[in-house]
């Protein structure tokens, strides 16, 4: 028994060391380095524990399959958009070449001639998007990350279920992982067998299945599009505004959304993005389908300019487009996201703008709904502050869960991305750049309106925080750049 324990021992003393030889080696390959670092620093800590953890999470590969189909499915948007004309840039030049680089980042082209309307109201923008499948008379498609049959969004689906008796084809995707989450999963799958839509959910975890993948790899897109000429994009997902949890009913909170109605060309570049995940879950091709619609051109509409992003691009789409955008600046830059956690690159676009001038303000939400990702995002407060930005802190119990962004009088960015290291790696993600008309004008009076009712955070104030605070910070910083 005795040599057995001393063979147990070494063995372990030497799978330690191993463990930690290959990880100073292995880790930093294609990684960045505060990402890798963190890795290291977890790994050095408790080797056994670390080396699990990283095998379960420390990979964002999506599987040969299913990263051959999201390839072949890019190459095809690629093929198609190659026919369509580029729309000429109004404004400061660098806009020109913000169009060339997402065009090479997501295949598709800057295009003018659409109606943009921003929706604020939560309720509203259900409501929205009910009338248009009500009157929908071909085609229906639907991709939220989150998604429920609950008391507020009941309508929705019953005007989904209506519209898929009628005749018309009505695709919905939902996040597996994301919506299972939600009380009442179950029963919510039930409810769809029900009807005659067409669902499936995206990033299934079903081992027993043979479905497995990384299991915190997200589809965090929100987009649907009705008979291929208006199609919504924003924040919210497809559940009512307190995610059907009791502690946010107890606590009155409730989620603050923007979304973006869409009717003009831009339209078919969502639909492109939707037609890749269904075809990447399904395997069933919605080309022709696509080819078929032309969204209406109005002349007195803006330009705007699909970002498809995702762990399927290596090139972080949405990480380049926001940074390119915030070093354009020069005179304002106003943000939005309700998880700020920047990698390097965009902490120092940030700072640096806000260094050389420029009016930077961020808006987040002062109680955060999220203990781990509330505090890494505290732990960048301080480099902000000093830097000269501007912190706005939306009133609790609300979550302002908006993502978007506007940049001097020239551009404006909404989508599903929030500004965090989770978001530029590991989850799948859809952007909008906006340019023209009165688009940023437009953005600016959401922006007034979380002014207004938010509080700003002083250097002072934040420098008076508790011991206790700084260290969950700096602790939950770390975990941030476990990618």
């Amino acid at each position: 028994m005795d040599n057995l324990l001393v063979i147990a021992g070494a063995a372990l003393v030497v799978t330690d060391y191993l463990i930690k030889f290959l990880a100073i080696g292995v880790l930093p390959h294609n990684r960045k380095p505060s990402s890798a670092m963190a890795w290291l620093i977890l790994i050095l800590i408790i080797p056994l524990a670390g080396f699990g953890l990283f095998l379960l999470l420390g990979r964002t590969n999506l599987g040969r399959k299913r990263l051959a189909r999201q390839r072949e499915a890019d190459e095809a948007i690629r093929a198609a958009t190659d026919q369509l004309p580029t729309a000429p840039v109004a404004g400061p030049g660098y806009l020109g070449s913000m169009a060339i680089l997402n065009l090479n980042l997501g295949s598709l082209p800057l295009q003018t001639g659409n109606r943009v309307d921003l929706i604020s109201g939560y309720g509203d923008a259900i409501a929205a998007m009910t009338a248009e499948v009500a009157d929908a008379t071909d085609s229906v498609e639907v991709e939220f990350y989150i998604s429920a049959w609950d008391d507020v969004t009941a309508p929705f689906f019953e005007a989904l279920a209506a519209a898929a008796a009628r005749g018309v084809k009505v695709r919905l995707l939902f996040d597996h992982m994301g919506s299972k989450g939600i009380p009442g999963y179950d029963d919510f799958e039930k409810r769809l067998d029900g009807t005659d839509v067409e669902w499936h959910p995206m990033l299934p975890v079903r081992p027993f299945k043979g479905q497995f993948q990384r299991p915190d790899l997200r589809n965090h897109r929100k987009i649907m599009v009705v008979d291929g000429r208006i199609g919504f994009m924003g924040s919210q997902n497809l559940i009512e505004p307190g995610y059907n949890k009791p502690k946010n009913h107890a606590a009155g909170r409730e989620w603050v959304e923007l979304v973006a109605r869409v009717d003009g060309p831009a339209v078919t570049s969502l639909r492109a993005v939707f037609a890749k995940d269904w075809y990447t879950e399904t395997h069933e091709r919605m080309g022709g389908e696509i080819s078929r619609t032309a969204p209406a051109v109005h002349a007195d509409g803006v330009a705007a300019q699909v970002v498809p992003s995702g762990p399927g691009y290596v090139t972080e789409n949405n990480l380049r487009l926001f940074t390119a955008l915030i070093y354009s600046a020069q005179s304002r830059i106003s943000l939005t996201s309700p998880y700020f956690v920047p990698d390097e690159p965009l902490l120092y676009a940030v700072t640096t703008a806000a260094r050389r001038g420029v009016e930077v303000e961020l808006f987040v939400s002062e109680e955060g709904d999220q203990f781990m990702v509330y505090h890494a995002q505290c732990s960048y407060y301080q480099a902000l502050l000093e830097a000269g930005v501007r912190i706005h802190l939306y009133p609790a119990p609300a979550v302002l869960h908006s993502k978007h962004f506007t940049i001097d009088d020239d551009v404006a960015v909404i989508g599903s991305s929030n500004m965090d290291m989770r978001s530029f790696a590991l989850n799948h993600e859809v952007s909008m750049m906006l340019t023209g008309g009165d688009i940023v004008t437009r953005f600016r009076k959401v922006e007034d309106d979380y002014r207004a009712l938010s509080r700003e955070l002083t250097i002072d104030e934040w420098r008076q925080r508790s011991k206790v605070q700084r260290y969950l910070d700096n602790t939950m910083r770390l975990t941030a750049a476990l990618q």
